[in-house]
């Protein structure tokens, strides 16, 4: 009989709520006992008849686990009354199933309705993995348009439930059922300042802290101490630096390690151990004997990799939730010490909780899906939807690998692609690979692992030589885990002499990353994607014209880490399709004149480029506005005419804003309209000759002229009948008018119906500026005397009359005397 664990407590509520209804929550923390108790209590159920439990693990080696005590407690071994089913590994169960994530996708995918399935039950939601969320999802709607009587329910480690519970409800949450855990008090430990103060940038700096930790959990605690190190290279590492440490056993536990191994952690040790752990031991584990943990605070989760845009496992800081579940670890047998390796002030600076993933991984393998489901995101329930511009991204990426039309339903070859396991761009790549499939298969291999010869120069075709046997050094380990991967993948043995088909191979897989090198001496290259990217000038690549680029380090220019050269007649033979020559003319800030070019296109890239002579005028100008937009309205030629006439209209906008807007901005936003038609093939904007007075006033319709003249008259009617331009660039407008001009004038003159005086400056016969007045009638009356005494001695032929608001007007001089 084994021992009860705090799960039992409520099972019955469990059972309860699933009696009355489809769904349930169950929040229950780490060492609650729930993995390995409710799917056995299930099994009695009524709504159960001989259905099948199912289980979804997050992960492979806790899907095996689970399965084996599931099926020690009913005595027997998995493949019995337990099963479980994972990547590459099936022992079928009659009664109770565990499965990782993909395999339940593919279950549904395949078969919908989930027939011989009762309960569906999805262990750690709270890690919320893009692909426990999309599990949720596709059952949710199985369970409502085929299934009603399928139950599901979320499991988590935490009790933040409510999003889950709302989720699963229908008009209301579904029911939450908490169970206590079991906690012994666990005192936790901070390190007196940062590790990095140390020498962060000394290499190996990172393990050496941990595996000095490492030495104080094992002086200071007590029991077996449980590390959590981000992967199995550090994993590897701080081993290492710990096979001196003396009287303790030393272990690993990662993914990637053999069963046996796996299981040898996973029962009680013979004396005291230190466990070198991934996250996998956060939650979905037990290890026995554990009192002691060491967290390094660090954890890898999977993001989209924009250097080879493919999902990828990155390192981040640990977030309080996951570093408070790893402390419950030490608290499950008895009292127990947790360090951590990062200061208490540091804690505070520490996310709560792990993003979900689907906020931040690589979409297109959930755009796949969902297309093959025949939804997107908006038709279900996810607990997060996936963010709009990354699933675009997503969806142009698949329509690049024809696994989607345009209007984005899955293609033929799409659902190929659905059903290999992998990523859809390396999927592709498979599908076409024909012979070279062993090779497709390393490649794939390869760039979704750990580069393997950082250091050692771009070339894919060095790794892969070296892979096949031929030269190089790679580390047994990483030889041996990228191996297996490619197997797999449905590859054999990858040939030495096939290697030159790498380049076509990646083009395939790499649609967006065809490299054509810049013109010059540096190797910069411009991607069919539109990013540039550069490669180290002494690289053995550097002088290829034609690359593809797998692996890129962001920046304002990409440098490309990993890439393999591509001869041109592989990508005509892979996207000859996709290549196609165009017409272009373009403005060229650099040159300051329209560019008409023909060029053979792939994307961004020209592979060809010749000068192209007899463009169309309409797209020469277009081009040419750009240039206007680029360099400004100030490059135009404006007359004073034509700046006079833009300050008339903006001064009648003040009084009637319904005119046209000739601002700057105006002018610029309706380019197209008014100055297009004028521009008659031009290529630079030097080479224009345009009235352009006349071209504005030739926009204007007979009632807008006349709205523009009552609102600001472009002259002033002099007593003489000479109209005397205005000037509305100024606060206020202003003519300028000889004095004899105003002769008899004996009001002041204005605009606006008499409402805003124009300032008048009086000129001399010669037209030079005299005076300056608001007030006409003042003027004639005040200064005038003034000014007729200074004017009387400089022109004495000109008339000078005391009372000149009654004299008549005049342009002319007295006739000279004869002598």
């Amino acid at each position: 009989m084994t021992a009860p664990l705090p799960i039992d407590a409520v099972l019955p509520d469990l059972l309860a709520a699933l009696a009355n209804g489809p769904n349930a929550v169950l929040a229950a923390p780490p060492g609650a006992g729930k993995t390995t108790r409710v799917p056995l209590a299930m099994l009695d159920a009524p709504w159960r008849g001989d259905g099948k439990i199912m289980m979804l693990e997050p992960r492979r080696i806790a899907a095996r686990a689970a399965a084996t005590r599931l099926a020690e407690q009913l005595g027997e071994k998995p493949g019995g009354s337990v099963g479980y089913r994972i990547r590459g590994e099936s022992h079928p169960g009659t009664a109770i199933e565990v499965v990782t994530e993909g395999v339940l996708t593919r279950m549904l995918q395949s078969d919908p309705d989930l027939p011989g399935i009762a309960a569906v039950l999805f262990d750690e939601v709270h890690e919320r993995s893009i692909n426990t969320d999309l599990g949720l999802t596709l059952c949710l709607e199985v369970q409502t348009a085929l299934r009603p009587d399928l139950r599901l329910v979320a499991m988590s480690a935490t009790l933040d439930t409510g999003v889950f519970a709302r989720l699963m409800g229908s008009d209301v949450p579904a029911p939450v059922i908490e169970s206590e855990g079991r906690m012994f008090p666990v005192e936790t430990r901070w390190l007196d300042r940062p590790w990095r103060a140390r020498g962060a940038m000394r290499r190996g700096a990172f393990e050496a802290a941990a595996a000095d930790l490492i030495r104080q959990g094992v002086d200071k605690g007590s029991g077996d101490v449980l590390v959590f190190l981000p992967g199995a290279g550090e994993i590897e590492r701080v081993r290492g630096l710990l096979s001196d440490l003396k009287g303790v056993e030393i272990l690993a536990l990662y993914g990637a390690l053999p069963f046996a191994q796996q299981r040898a952690v996973l029962s009680p040790g013979k004396g005291r151990r230190v466990i070198l752990a991934t996250a996998i031991a956060e939650t979905s584990l037990t290890v026995p004997g554990v009192r002691t943990v060491v967290d390094a605070g660090r954890s890898r989760r999977p993001r989209v990799d924009a250097a080879t845009g493919l999902s990828r496992l990155v390192t981040e800081p640990v977030s309080r939730a996951e570093a408070e579940q790893r402390r419950g670890r030490a608290g499950r047998l008895a009292p127990g010490l947790c360090l951590r390796m990062w200061t208490k002030g540091e804690e505070g600076g520490l996310p709560a909780q792990a993003p979900p993933e689907i906020l931040a991984a690589d979409l297109a393998p959930l755009a796949l899906e969902l297309a093959a489901w025949g939804a997107v995101p908006a038709d279900l329930a996810f607990p997060d939807p996936p963010p709009d511009g990354a699933y675009r991204a997503a969806v142009s990426l698949l329509q690049e690998l024809d696994a989607l039309d345009d209007e984005g339903r899955l293609t033929p070859h799409g659902r190929d692609l659905v059903a290999r396991p992998t990523h859809p761009r390396l999927a592709h790549m498979l599908a076409l690979a024909g012979a070279d499939r062993p090779l497709a298969a390393l490649i794939a291999a390869l760039v979704s692992d750990r580069d393997p010869m950082s250091g050692t120069g771009a070339d894919l075709r060095t790794r892969l030589a070296a892979l096949a046997g031929q030269y190089g050094t790679i580390s047994r380990a990483a030889a041996q885990r990228i191996k297996a991967e490619a197997t797999r993948l449905g590859g054999g043995k990858a040939r030495p002499d096939n290697l030159e088909a790498a380049g076509r191979l990646a083009a395939m897989a790499w649609p967006d990353r065809i490299a054509l090198r810049r013109p010059g001496d540096q190797p910069r290259y411009l991607l069919s994607g539109g990013r540039g990217a550069f490669l180290a000038p002494d690289d053995p690549l550097a002088g290829e014209r034609l690359l593809v680029a797998l692996d890129l380090e962001d920046g304002r220019e990409a440098r490309i880490r990993l890439a393999v050269p591509l001869s041109e007649a592989d990508l005509r033979e892979v996207h000859g399709d996709r290549i196609h020559w165009t017409e272009t003319a373009e403005w060229s800030p650099r040159h300051r004149a329209v560019r008409a070019r023909r060029q053979e296109r792939l994307g961004a890239i020209a592979l060809d480029d010749v000068h192209w002579t007899d463009v169309p005028v309409e797209m020469l100008g277009r081009a040419l506005l750009d240039g206007v937009r680029e360099r400004g309205l100030a490059a135009l030629p404006w007359s004073k005419a034509a700046a006079r006439l833009r300050a008339r209209m903006a001064w009648a906008r003040q009084a009637d804003p319904d005119l046209p807007d000739w601002s700057d901005a105006g002018l610029l936003a309706t380019l197209d309209d008014w100055l297009l038609p004028h521009l008659d093939g031009a290529r630079r904007i030097e080479d224009l000759n345009l009235d352009l007075a006349a071209i504005l006033t030739g926009t204007l319709d007979w009632s807008t002229q006349t709205a523009l003249d009552r609102a600001a008259p472009a002259a002033f009617q002099t007593p003489l009948g000479v109209r005397a331009a205005i000037d509305y660039s100024g606060e206020r407008p202003e003519i300028a008018v000889r004095v004899q001009e105003l002769f008899g004038l004996d009001t002041h003159p204005s605009v606006g119906g008499g409402s805003i005086p124009l300032t008048v400056t009086l000129l001399s016969p010669a037209q030079q500026p005299v005076q300056t007045t608001g007030d006409l009638p003042g003027f004639w009356r005040t200064s005038y005397a003034d000014v007729r005494k200074d004017m009387r001695a400089k022109y004495p032929r000109h008339p000078w009359p005391e009372a000149p608001w009654e004299a008549e007007p005049t342009r002319r001089a007295k006739p000279r005397a004869k002598s």
